[in-house]
Formats: C-alpha cells, structure tokens, sequence
C-alpha cells in the first residue's frame, strides 16, 4: 500500500511566499537606508565601491537571512497571535542576520562604512517588524468590518493575570467573537494604571461600579482561575449589583490545559458563592468499612441518596441495595452505577419504607449490614398543606425501617435528619425530629449502632431553597424568604454525603483533629456534646 499523499495547504503557501518577497524587500531596503542614512541622505556622496559591495554580494546576504529566518522559524510562527516570544525571535534573528553579513563582507576582502553594519540592523528590525505589525492591523481591520466596533459588547476583565491576558488575545485575535474588552480590573496595585494587551488596568474591586458606568460595561468576566469561593464572592457581589452578565473561568486547569477560551467560560454558580472551599476529606480512610459488606440507601434515587451511592461503588461493597418509591430516579441511577462500575453487585428495588411487610422481606432476603435512610418527604410549603403524610412517610416509615434493622442485627443505621428538628416550627422539622428520638432511643438498647445527622440547605438537592431562588431571580424577583436578617448555612451534595459516612466517634476524631473543621464550622456548627443523651446524638450549636 502506498503512502497518503500529503495535502498542499495552498493558502499557508502563499501566505507565506509573500512574507518572503517583503523580506527581500525590506533586506534590501535596510541596507540602502543605512547607506543613506550614513551620508546624510545624500546619495551622490556615496562612493561607487560601497555600492558594488552591496550590488556584489547583496543576493547572496539575502539568501543567508533568508535561511537564518527560516531557521528562527519566522515562517513558521502565526503573527496573529504572536507575543514577546515571536518578537525576541525575530531580534535575535536580525542579529544573526547582521553577523553572517560581517563575516561575508570581511571575507571577501571588501569595506564597508563601520555605522554601515549598525544602521543596516537596525532598519532591518524596524522593516520586517513593521510587516508583521502590519499584518496584524489589517486582520483586526477586516474583523471590525465583520463587527464593528461600536456594535461590539462592551467587557470588563477582573483579573490581570495570565488567564486574562490570554483571554483578552482571543477575544482580540477572533473573527468570530462580537466582544470588546474595554477595561480590566485587578487588586494589584503595581498593575493598576497600566496596559495588557492594549487594554488599561482601571483600579480594583472598588472601581468596578464605577467603571461599568464610565465605560458602559455589558458583561463581566472572572479571570481568577486560581482564587477560591471565599475570594471570589465578594466580587460576585460587586458585580450583581450592577446588572450586567456575569460569567467565569471554571479553574485553573484550563490554564495547564491551555484552554483558557471563550467557550469555557460558564455562568456563576451558586457554588461560586458558598464563601469557601468545599471541604475534603480522604474517603479512601472513612469509606473503609464499606468494603465487603451489603449496603442499603433508601430514597437512593433523590439528589443526596444518588451521591451516597456513587461514592459507595467505588469502594466495593459486597452488595448495594437502592430502594426507592420513584422508579424514574431508580432507573437513572442504575443506569449510571451500572455503566461506572459494571462489577458492582446492584440490586434496586421499587417500594415505600411505609410497607412493613416490604421492609421486612428485603431484610430477610438481603440482611443488609449498613443502612442509609434518605427517604423522606421534605418540602416544608408541602408538608404543612399535609401533615398526615409527613407523619405517616418520615415517621412510620423511619420506625419501620428502625425497627427492621434492630430485628435482623444491622450493624450501623444512619438516619437523614435537618437543621429544621432544632426547636421545630414546621411539620417537616417536627417530624424530622421525632426520628431523631426514635433513633435515640433504639440506640440505648439494640446492637445496632443508630446514628441521626442534621444537614442545611444542600446545593443542587431537590429539598433545597435554592432552585426556587433562582426561579424567582429569572423572573425578574420578588425573592420570597423567611425573613430579612435569615441566616442559612449551605453544603455540596458530595459534603453531604461525606457526613453520612462518619459515625459519631470518627466525627469527633476528625472534628479534634481538625480534618473537616470547615465542615464543623459551617454546617449548621456540628459538635457533638460530651453529655450528650447517647452517644450518636449530634446537635446544633445553640
């Protein structure tokens, strides 16, 4: 079989046989220059010989440049884009240039004037710089003429650094973009005052305001790949107040990657605005337990059960039971588990926790040793409209499955609970809370180790307030809360998670060990009393 034929790429060839005819030019320009230049511009006092060096020898210096060029890769470069790299390669090229030059001249045995040499560099930089500056304005010309400029949207840039540096080069360099960055914000003072890419540093956060108004800003974007959630959002708040489109940089492994481009940037979310870091912490070390052993997640198909049992697949359970009422959620699940860890040993099971008999017949055929207990009904709005579900879902159905797990010997029993069972004034938390005693009940007398943990308001979870907020901004407001001066304490679904997994014991450990202090701090501020009523009773600062 015969090798492929390479493809001419024709367009790059004679872009490219242009630039080496203007070299030629701009070769031969600089040396006549410089000739003028060294007798005062006045070509009759140029003596005959200078001349015939030039006319001698002159196509074969500007071979030799040519092949110094090509060898600097200048050819090869997309002047474009081109930054100080380019520019110090086509310095060092000329100098080159100008050295081979000398070496010939002196050679062959011929003179030239001594400021001859230092002109001829000289102009030679400026002519081939000059063509590749020229190049540049006549794309940015022709993508005006495809935008103009006064149709553009109006961008401001908060952050300097590099992430923004390269951004603002596509968004100057595309045909395809209709944005213009007008200014930039930095916290740096040494930038403040000074030019990135043509584009003037206006002043730091405080300026922002200010300068959305000066330069009729019409989107802001987050170029701070590397800060975190506490840092960004004060600005994000800066920045909603003035009612333009806010967009961000995801990370700073766009950066490593080279992706920092346009199509990356995202809108904020509300994980943006959490006010710190997620927390971490090494599942490797808490997840132990979990291999091995038959593991069961009722309401396994919401938002939070869902992100228990991903994390549980990848520690290799013996078995994972998924038991849920709504078969959709169910499906979806198994789908996923099924396609990331087709070794898992899954069993997803389709009914309600109130079924006693159902319960029990799981238990009997499975004899699942850890059990976690996500199924509830939680909208409080909902909850108060139907009291008698509330008690009949989270109640009954908490105690059947209490009751089930006490009967056949589980050997851990962790209930959902929330912040709403602290002194509750809804349904939804009275209920919650009365789990939380028959948790501690049954924990004073069974071998089962039961243990209740209360979550906020979960990012992303169907229970939480947040899609509502959302909701409600899209629409143009008003934003419905409790209250004005309403305090609410937020985590991730996957921090979430986490916390089911520790007992109460391996929280304090970690709470002493300051592991998880973030966690502790803001979530709802767990501690765990040392005269609490049992040992797996956690509680809410008061």
């Amino acid at each position: 079989m015969g090798m492929k034929k390479k493809e001419i790429n024709y367009q790059l060839l004679i872009r490219r046989i242009c630039l080496i005819v203007l070299d030629i030019i701009c070769i031969i320009a600089a040396s006549i220059l410089a000739l003028l230049t060294r007798f005062e511009f006045d070509f009759s006092q140029i003596p005959k010989e200078f001349l015939k060096v030039i006319y001698k020898y002159g196509p074969f210096t500007i071979v030799i440049t040519l092949i110094i060029f090509s060898l600097f890769r200048i050819y090869s470069s997309l002047w474009e884009y081109a930054g100080i790299e380019e520019v110090f390669s086509l310095i060092a090229a000329c100098l080159v240039a100008a050295v081979a030059k000398i070496v010939i001249i002196l050679f062959t045995w011929s003179v030239m004037p001594r400021s001859w040499y230092v002109l001829d560099t000289i102009y030679l930089m400026i002519l081939i710089g000059a063509t590749r500056v020229s190049y540049r304005l006549i794309r940015l010309r022709r993508q005006n003429r495809t935008f103009p400029w006064s149709k553009r949207k109006k961008v401001m840039i908060i952050g300097g650094g590099e992430a923004g540096r390269s951004l603002i080069t596509e968004i100057q360099n595309s045909k395809y973009l209709d944005q213009k960055v007008v200014c930039i914000i930095d916290d740096d003072p040494y930038k403040i005052g000074r030019y990135i890419k043509g584009v003037k540093v206006v002043g730091n956060r405080n300026s922002i305001k200010k300068s959305v108004k000066k330069y009729n800003v019409q989107q802001i974007i987050l170029t701070i790949p590397s800060a975190n959630a506490a840092k960004i959002r004060p600005i994000v708040e800066i920045c909603q107040d003035t009612n333009c489109e806010l967009m961000i940089l995801p990370g700073v492994y766009q950066l490593v990657n080279g992706e920092v481009r346009v199509s990356k940037l995202r809108p904020v979310n509300i994980d943006d605005l959490l006010g710190r870091d997620e927390v971490y912490v090494n599942l490797n070390e808490v997840m132990d337990y979990v291999s091995g052993r038959v593991i069961m997640v009722t309401g396994g198909g919401g938002s939070i059960g869902s992100e228990l049992c991903r994390q549980i697949a990848k520690h290799s359970p013996k078995q994972l039971i998924i038991f849920d009422i709504y078969e959709n959620n169910a499906y979806d699940i198994q789908r996923e588990l099924l396609r990331e860890q087709p070794k898992l040993d899954l069993v997803v099971l389709i009914g309600s926790v109130r079924d006693e008999n159902r319960i029990n017949s799981i238990f009997e055929q499975y004899r699942p040793e850890i059990i976690y207990h996500a199924a509830a009904h939680k909208h409080v709005p909902l909850m108060e409209g139907s009291p008698n579900e509330a008690i009949k879902n989270n109640v009954l159905g908490t105690y059947n499955m209490v009751r089930m797990a006490d009967k056949w010997n589980a050997k851990r029993f962790v209930q959902i609970s929330t912040d709403k069972a602290v002194n509750p004034t809804n349904i939804m938390g009275a209920s919650k809370r009365i789990c939380e005693m028959i948790i501690q009940t049954y924990n004073k007398e069974s071998n089962t180790e039961y243990v209740a943990v209360r979550f906020g308001n979960v990012l992303g979870s169907n229970g939480s307030v947040i899609p509502l907020f959302k909701k409600q901004i899209a629409e143009g407001g008003p934003v419905t809360v409790t209250h004005p001066e309403i305090i609410r304490y937020f985590m991730t679904i996957p921090e979430a998670a986490i916390l089911w997994h520790i007992s109460v014991s391996e929280l304090r450990e970690l709470c002493e060990n300051h592991m998880i202090s973030g966690a502790v701090r803001v979530h709802q501020r767990w501690f765990i009393p040392e005269d609490a009523a049992c040992p797996s009773e956690i509680l809410p600062v008061s």
